[in-house]
């Protein structure tokens, strides 16, 4: 059993992922964070493994020390690390066999010190995901391949953005949805929604425009994700492109239709009202 499956990180496919491992940044994960805190301390590495289309790897877990003293806001560093030949290694190459042409190629065409800057063309990028479970030394990956865009792409190229992001912040699933569609389509989906999740828990749910829960009254918590750049246009799931907001400013940020700032952090409307983010731990 591996469900309950927390956000860790998604990452863009290079050179590092095919062959030593993942940095992770932890800014905005608070599960992970606290997870890490109870059985990692600052220093210290750890076995773990990683599970991938059903099958368990060997890793290491590696929580990086630094001088607290001269940083002591910095969050954890951690880094997932393993074996250029490791099996899971070997796996990855496999899976994203087209990142490790395009980079492997380039690679060979530019001095030592270039070759860690080179990234596959942003219309071809693969991704690889990282999920906790209910284990805390198990990771669950999942692999985003052009395949998989592309038929996501076509498959919500007629979709309404409100809608998308109404089924994503309130787990609907379409009924008239055939198997090929779902199997194709689920990886994303689960990824936009953990991504939105984890902002919700960043920020207590409450909006980053009034700064309020307005459902906490209540007893609930009730806020929403919002794609700064529509999702079913750019499929830019990352939280750089998400806000979290009420249901209100929700409705009127998809009705009024104003433009975001994001220098400045200000939704400018029409009419002239502008409406600053007030809350900001992720932007």
């Amino acid at each position: 059993m591996l469900s309950d499956n927390s956000y860790v990180y998604k990452k863009e496919v290079d050179w590092s992922v095919l062959h030593e491992g993942v940095n992770i940044p932890v800014t905005i994960q608070v599960v992970f964070q606290n997870a890490i805190r109870t059985f990692l301390p600052r220093g210290q590495s750890k076995e773990i493994y990683l599970v991938l289309d059903g099958k368990t790897y060997e890793a290491i877990l590696k929580n990086q020390r630094f001088d607290e003293g001269k940083y002591p806001k910095r969050k954890d560093i951690l880094q997932i690390r393993y074996n250029p030949q490791s099996d899971i290694a070997r796996r990855l190459r496999t899976i994203f066999s087209s990142s490790y042409r395009y980079i492997s190629e380039h690679r060979n065409n530019i001095t030592e010190k270039q070759r860690k800057f080179v990234r596959v063309p942003e219309e071809k990028r693969e991704y690889l995901a990282i999920y906790t479970t209910v284990y805390p030394d198990t990771y669950l990956l999942e692999c985003i391949t052009q395949e998989d865009t592309k038929i996501f792409k076509d498959t919500i190229v007629h979709e309404d953005e409100h809608e998308y992001e109404a089924s994503i912040n309130y787990n609907a699933v379409d009924i008239n949805a055939t198997i090929a569609k779902v199997n194709q389509t689920v990886k994303i989906r689960k990824l936009n929604r953990a991504i939105g999740e984890t902002l919700k828990l960043l920020y207590n749910y409450r909006c980053q425009i009034c700064g309020e829960n307005i459902s906490a009254r209540y007893g609930v918590d009730i806020v929403e994700t919002h794609h700064i750049v529509p999702f079913v246009e750019s499929l830019n799931n990352n939280a750089e492109n998400q806000v979290i907001v009420c249901p209100n400013h929700h409705r009127v940020i998809h009705k009024a239709r104003p433009v975001f700032d994001r220098r400045k952090l200000i939704y400018v409307y029409n009419n002239g009202i502008e409406e600053r983010i007030i809350l900001n731990l992720h932007l």
